[in-house]
């Protein structure tokens, strides 16, 4: 009886040290992948979200994820793009990791055309999920590298996909989306250069990740005020954390977008994402930034997105580490 009881001792020790790491587990990482480790830079786009259960899906890779080989990548199990303007898609991208400045990067490496992201997913053999006709434009570059064109995946407007046990959907974003004429090469791509035109792929597209641990996040993509905002991302899906675009003039300014976490999506935690400005020094927020009004004007807990700074967040979409 005394073995039995020093074993049940034993066991209960050890869940209890364990307990701690059993929550963690249960949470989902983000990681920002910028263009300066440990700031919020102009041109910073991408993000990194890990599940649980090891699935690692990267958000608009963008001009600062230094390509395929970007030491902080690892694995990449699906890649979106909320749109195929150059600071999402990547046209063009950093030589490497915190090369160049926070407001102006070292983009010497030229991506064309194939896109910063097709780059990557080839070399991960991870798949790319975009709405609208976006996969037939990704499905060709993969097919035209050697690639797999079925690794290009599409979720429409109402629709959801799967990628190891995350849920992908895609919800409505205003704002343009036309495929630069470099990407599209040949005489067509000539034409288009001539007529000051480029392609056209459909709407651009938000996206809503469902995680296993039950957290929803809404990433909002370059967009402007939509009643989706609510109907859909609130009231539907209803997101716990969001990932809100503030940089003005090309999405919600911050005054704007502080509207839209506030009154539409009423998430408990937001991230600010594509300031388009040096946002901070020395990790801190710098005085008179939009991103200083956006953080003032939100009424839940505002997460600067620093670049190679992980936090973690919970299913209710409260911050629980690295914030």
């Amino acid at each position: 009886m005394k073995k039995i009881g020093l074993l049940l001792a034993a066991t209960v020790v050890g869940l209890m040290a364990s307990g701690p790491q059993l929550a963690a587990a249960a949470n989902v990482k983000v990681t920002p992948l910028g263009g300066q480790d440990g700031e919020f830079c102009r041109l910073d786009r991408a993000i990194m979200f890990e599940d649980p259960n090891g699935t690692r899906i990267l958000y608009d890779a963008g001009m600062t994820v230094a390509g395929p080989t970007d030491p902080r990548l690892g694995k990449v199990d699906a890649l979106l793009v909320s749109h195929m303007h150059f600071d999402h898609v990547g046209g063009k991208r950093n030589k490497a990791p915190n090369s160049g400045k926070c407001g102006k990067p070292d983009l010497s490496v030229s991506a064309i055309p194939n896109t910063n992201v097709v780059d990557i997913a080839l070399a991960k053999k991870a798949k790319i999920v975009t709405g609208s006709e976006m996969p037939a434009f990704f499905a060709s570059k993969l097919k035209a590298l050697g690639g797999n064109p079925k690794d290009s995946m599409l979720a429409r407007f109402g629709a959801t996909t799967s990628v190891g046990g995350v849920k992908i959907s895609t919800v409505p974003a205003i704002h343009s989306n036309g495929v630069h004429h470099a990407l599209i090469g040949g005489d067509l791509g000539e034409a288009l250069k001539a007529s000051g035109l480029g392609g056209s792929v459909g709407p651009a597209t938000g996206y809503i990740l469902q995680f296993t641990n039950g957290l929803v996040v809404y990433l909002s993509g370059d967009t402007g005020i939509t009643a989706e905002q609510d109907l859909v991302v609130n009231k539907f899906y209803h997101a716990k954390l969001a990932v809100m675009n503030i940089g003005d003039t090309y999405t919600t300014g911050p005054t704007e977008a502080a509207h839209v976490v506030n009154n539409m999506v009423k998430p408990a935690s937001v991230i600010a994402s594509h300031a388009n400005e040096e946002a901070t020094k020395g990790g801190k927020i710098i005085a008179g930034t939009k991103t200083e009004i956006f953080k003032k004007a939100v009424t839940v807990p505002v997460h600067i997105p620093l670049s190679g700074k992980v936090m973690e967040f919970n299913a209710a979409g409260v911050c629980v580490s690295g914030c």
